[in-house]
């Protein structure tokens, strides 16, 4: 079957052309305070108004798809409240706009988004001078600001940021006026520009003040000398400034242009990547006067701040699509990457790197191939890759052969990170190779997740067993008809060579897009030979989707009914357990088994009628002899399951293997090769996948290891990392002690085993380096808390590790890595870890982590889970209640 590319991608504009387009004027009802109190950082005992949440991300999603707006939320809230946005509002908005404006903010603070705003009041300022018979007067595009002036400026500044903070209260927002205190600043030029100002020193306290209150802070440009002399500052410059010692992940400017135009054919600029392309740019004749000039003091601004951070130019009825959409709306400016060619593996500057890049692979994430292999092949190869400089994404066309000149090239690998795919490396990549090759063919599998984005960019395609050929540029339908005959028998060989997998059926057609939407484009347009235009962007070169060396299986390869035996069901893991197979499409329980509970009724699972049994071991021997069962779970105390595992072994059935997973500490620090440690997030999956034995970490141990893992990984641990662990009294078992006594726990906190703990030998084994271990138990029944100090070998600062962190766990389901200290009371009952804090001492030589999990679930249960569902091949988060 040949299906055209372009009618696919057509239908698929269609639809998205039908999605309703959403106005960011939209009536946001105030909240009563009797009826919804908003949460606020800083103050945790507050509750934010669910039902004003759920509503506004709803109104959200008909201006993109619901995987856009979560997406954009969990990153905008994975940093500081302060960091997320700095806001630039010009006077004329204010003055014809304030009612859009205040739907806009209210929006973000209905989501618990905090943006820093600060405005200027430029045309105010230019009608009552006019008024007064006074013609303003510039110098370089800079106001002249007397006396007289600057009673008029610090006017119209207080006018125009009580207009807008009255405009968002009638929303049921709460914002403050900072109107001074922020700035502080020299005479930029006293004699030619009189009270003019040059900001020296930022003071965010004020805004913190306002943020950690609840309150969106609303300021002003105005400035001071230290002898109090109040300056005026340009809001651009300002804006600028602040967002220097904020760093915060976006930079927008409102314009009532709604972004930059392109000179010469007067659309859109959509996306401007400034290390690729500012040196052309400034080349251009078009670009001259405030462009030439904007963009300039823009490439200066995030010369100074994280890859992360980037600047839009939008107008007011955009802004929600801007910050929650693929597309975007505006003009988005950000520094990006130069783009690489090699034909040499020698010209690549890291191997390490190329190796890394090539790890992508899914062939080779399956063994079906090695790296080194690979590489052999193609050093005997004539190729052309590209990728840009980090290879975020990385691209390898093999050339027709000279015997074959007429062939199609083909592009070998195409491997992008989920980094790469958002911040629009990939279409880059593509751009240069469309450039170079006039035709192409390549194979995707059908059910990869971005194969909406190949429909889009071939000209045609054909599918088979599982396989998709594209093409483009091919004229000839005889050529057309050959490369499908060809990649048909290749298909049809490797069927028959490969056994059959049990697998569903792939969710994927002609029309679906990828999941980060990457046919929600704009028309495109050429500039000097690169494309401006047609592109699908996101947030900015952020290494929170980056290199994940380990990235979740989230597709299985089997949906056959596993029978699972649980041995120790009457412990609080063994319910919390239960309560996950219940809910699993492919886990049955079959055995329960409890020596107190015995001839109980196995109460909540609904599945089938279970009685708790007392297992023995010659009970254990004839199950395993019947295959009866598929999956063994030990929920037993330390030293107590060696004899089950061993009537386990005893039992020679070669058509019928057993899976153990053990939850006790017995098979932690096996040496023999026969158990595998369960951390998925920091043992490779794959050696998972293919255990029969496996060791489930301890709830203390995990915590602190996915904690600590992504510093000793980079090299940058300078001592012996100490952890400081607290958990709720459910970790001590139901078995009566002092540590589960709630009385005795009352108003108490007990430390115990302070040195040479189990889990203090486990933590320090797995990651290689010597770890400082004490727990605690306090009065809350579940939940662990870490406060981890790490010493460090080099300076970093907080966003850099925090940036490490979000690209070590890109793509984990049940790692949240956080910008601000995560509680442990959110951790309760939440299957995953959250890692945050980040707070990097003054000499920078530590940083201290905060680590929260759920003793009983990502501690215990729902690692068991998750291990057992890549020991038998079904998606690895399959039953897990994700977020």
């Amino acid at each position: 079957m040949i299906r055209a590319g372009s009618v696919a991608t057509k239908a698929l504009r269609a639809s998205k052309m039908a999605r309703v387009a959403l106005n960011c004027r939209v009536a946001v009802t105030p909240l009563n305070s009797s009826v919804a109190v908003r949460s606020t950082p800083g103050h945790a005992s507050k509750a934010r108004s669910y039902s004003t949440r759920s509503t506004v991300i709803q109104l959200l999603n008909n201006i993109g798809s619901k995987r856009e707006v979560e997406q954009y939320l969990k990153y905008f809230t994975s940093v500081n409240s302060q960091q997320f946005a700095v806001i630039k509002v010009g006077g004329a908005i204010i003055s014809q706009q304030v009612e859009e404006l205040a739907s806009c903010l209210a929006f973000l603070y209905h989501v618990g988004l905090y943006p820093i705003v600060l405005h200027g009041t430029g045309p105010q300022i230019n009608e009552i001078l006019e008024d007064e018979g006074i013609v303003p007067d510039y110098i370089d595009g800079i106001r002249i600001t007397d006396s007289r002036t600057m009673s008029v400026v610090r006017r119209c500044f207080l006018e125009q940021n009580l207009k807008l903070v009255e405009a968002l209260e009638k929303l049921g927002v709460r914002a403050r006026p900072i109107t001074g205190g922020v700035f502080t600043a020299e005479y930029l030029n006293k004699d030619k520009y009189h009270l003019v100002g040059k900001i020296t020193t930022v003071d965010k306290s004020a805004i913190e003040a306002s943020i950690n209150a609840g309150a969106l802070p609303i300021l002003t440009s105005l400035a001071e000398t230290t002898d109090g002399q109040i300056l005026n500052v340009n809001a651009d410059v300002a804006a600028g400034e602040l967002s220097r010692v904020i760093e915060p992940l976006k930079i927008v400017y409102l314009s009532e242009k709604g972004g930059l135009n392109h000179g010469e054919t007067g659309k859109k600029i959509s996306l401007i990547n400034l290390d690729e392309e500012y040196e052309g740019l400034m080349k251009q004749p078009w670009v001259k006067y405030g462009t030439r000039l904007k963009i300039k003091e823009i490439k200066e601004l995030l010369h100074h701040l994280p890859r992360s951070s980037s600047v839009a130019i939008i107008s007011v009825d955009d802004l929600q699509k801007e910050l929650f959409t693929d597309s975007g709306a505006g003009t988005l400016i950000r520094r990006g990457y130069r783009l690489i060619k090699r034909d040499n593996l020698d010209q690549f500057s890291s191997s390490e790197a190329l190796r890394n890049a090539l790890l992508r692979d899914v062939d080779i994430k399956q063994n079906k191939i090695s790296v080194a292999s690979y590489l052999r092949d193609l050093d005997a190869s004539s190729f052309k890759a590209y990728g840009d400089e980090p290879l975020e994404v990385l691209a390898i066309v093999k050339n027709a052969p000279e015997s074959s000149p007429d062939a199609v090239p083909v592009l070998d690998k195409f491997l992008p990170t989920k980094n790469g795919w958002l911040n629009n490396v990939a279409d880059n990549v593509w751009n240069a190779i469309r450039k170079d090759y006039p035709t192409l063919q390549w194979v995707v599998r059908e059910e990869d997740e971005n194969a909406g984005w190949h429909f889009d960019k071939a000209d045609g395609s054909f599918a088979k067993n599982g396989k998709v050929l594209f093409w483009y540029g091919i004229q000839d339908t005889a050529a057309i008809s050959n490369l499908i005959s060809e990649f048909s028998l290749k298909v049809s060989a490797a069927k028959t060579a490969a056994p059959v997998e049990s697998k569903s059926t792939p969710a994927f057609s002609s029309g679906q897009t990828r999941s980060y939407s990457t046919l929600a484009r704009r028309p495109a347009y050429q500039f000097a030979n690169k494309a401006f235009g047609n592109v699908r962007r996101a947030y900015s070169t952020s290494n929170t989707l980056g290199c994940n060396p380990n990235p979740p299986l989230k597709e299985g390869t089997n949906t056959q009914i596993a029978k699972v035996a649980l041995i120790g069901a009457r412990g609080y893991t063994g319910k919390a357990l239960i309560d996950l197979i219940n809910a699993h499409p492919y886990l049955e329980l079959s055995h329960v088994s409890s020596r107190e509970l015995k001839g109980k009724k196995l109460e909540g699972y609904t599945k089938s009628n279970l009685v708790y049994d007392n297992l023995q071991i010659e009970d254990i021997t004839r199950l395993a002899e019947n295959g009866a069962v598929d999956v063994w779970v030990m929920a037993l105390p330390n030293g107590v399951c060696k004899p089950f595992v061993d009537a386990i072994d005893s039992v020679s059935n070669q058509d019928h293997k057993n899976v153990i997973v053990d939850l006790s500490a017995d098979y932690r620090f096996d040496t023999t090769g026969e158990w595998t440690y369960g951390l998925p997030e920091l043992i490779t999956r794959s050696k998972i996948s293919n255990a029969l034995k496996i060791a489930n970490p301890g709830c203390y141990a995990t915590a602190a290891q996915i904690a600590i893992a992504p510093l000793v990984e980079a090299g940058h641990v300078g001592g012996q990392p100490t952890v400081f662990g607290v958990s709720g009294y459910s970790g001590a078992g139901t078995k009566p002690s002092p540590k589960n006594d709630s009385e005795n726990l009352k108003d108490n906190m007990i430390p115990y085993s302070l040195t040479d703990h189990i889990h203090e030998r486990e933590i320090s084994a797995q990651l290689g380096t010597s770890v400082a271990f004490t727990p605690h138990v306090a009065p809350w029944f579940q939940g662990i808390t870490h406060t981890i100090s790490i010493p460090l070998n080099k300076a970093l600062t907080s966003r850099d590790i925090r940036n490490l962190y979000q690209e070590r766990y890109a793509g984990e389901s049940l790692v949240k890595v956080s910008g601000d200290i995560p509680g442990v009371k959110e951790a309760s009952g939440k299957h995953g870890v959250t890692v945050g804090g980040f707070a990097v001492a003054s000499n920078e030589n530590r940083v201290v982590v905060v680590a929260t999990i759920d003793n009983l679930l990502k501690g215990a249960a729902t690692q068991c889970l998750q291990n057992i569902n890549l020991a038998r091949g079904f998606p690895e988060f399959e039953g897990i209640p994700l977020e």
